[in-house]
């Protein structure tokens, strides 16, 4: 998969003060990082492309945020994944919406695929993890998708939207991704001390 695929990818998630000292995961969280923070344009992509992705990439940080809330120990990685499981839920519940609506069919595509791919290879070695280690590598995973997240959606998604709908709906999902990420730095700095 080429890297610029992977800041697409990212975008996905949407429809899912950093502390400067620790912003990359260590190499050993890295491979699970669903998405790079930066990476070259990525293609064009079509509206039924974008609702797979959006589709995917939700329900990956969705499965991830239901796994934080049983397996954290800090009460903040905990509060963090019932917060990306609600919020990448209610996204996907409009996303699904609109295209319904729209009578638009989501295609599967390469970066729907990663992000479903991605999705579990993370939960995976998660699983494997516990306690402090567990919380450190989610939020460095977290942390990574987020800004990974907002580069496609600035970069890819929101220009490559066609319907006005769309496009509105990617819009209007950006602040919220943007808080994620926020809090999830905030929680990674507290981590990290």
């Amino acid at each position: 998969m080429h890297r610029n695929y992977l800041s697409l990818a990212a975008v996905a998630v949407l429809l899912s003060a950093c502390s400067t000292k620790d912003n990359n995961p260590p190499a050993d969280t890295a491979a699970m990082a669903p998405a790079p923070a930066a990476a070259p344009a990525a293609p064009a992509v079509t509206d039924p492309q974008i609702a797979a992705i959006v589709v995917a990439a939700n329900d990956a940080d969705i499965a991830g945020g239901k796994m934080a809330r049983s397996k954290g120990a800090h009460a903040d990685v905990k509060a963090f994944g019932k917060m990306m499981s609600t919020d990448h839920g209610s996204v996907n519940k409009a996303a699904v919406a609109l295209v319904t609506k729209l009578n638009v069919t989501p295609e599967e595509n390469d970066v729907s695929r990663m992000y479903a791919d991605n999705g579990k290879a993370t939960r995976d070695s998660l699983s494997k993890m516990k306690g402090a280690a567990f919380d450190k590598a989610y939020m460095d995973s977290e942390v990574t998708y987020h800004v990974g997240l907002l580069d496609a959606i600035d970069k890819t998604l929101i220009p490559s939207a066609q319907n006005a709908e769309l496009k509105a709906l990617l819009e209007q999902t950006r602040p919220t991704v943007a808080a994620h990420l926020k809090a999830a730095q905030d929680i990674q700095a507290k981590l990290n001390k």
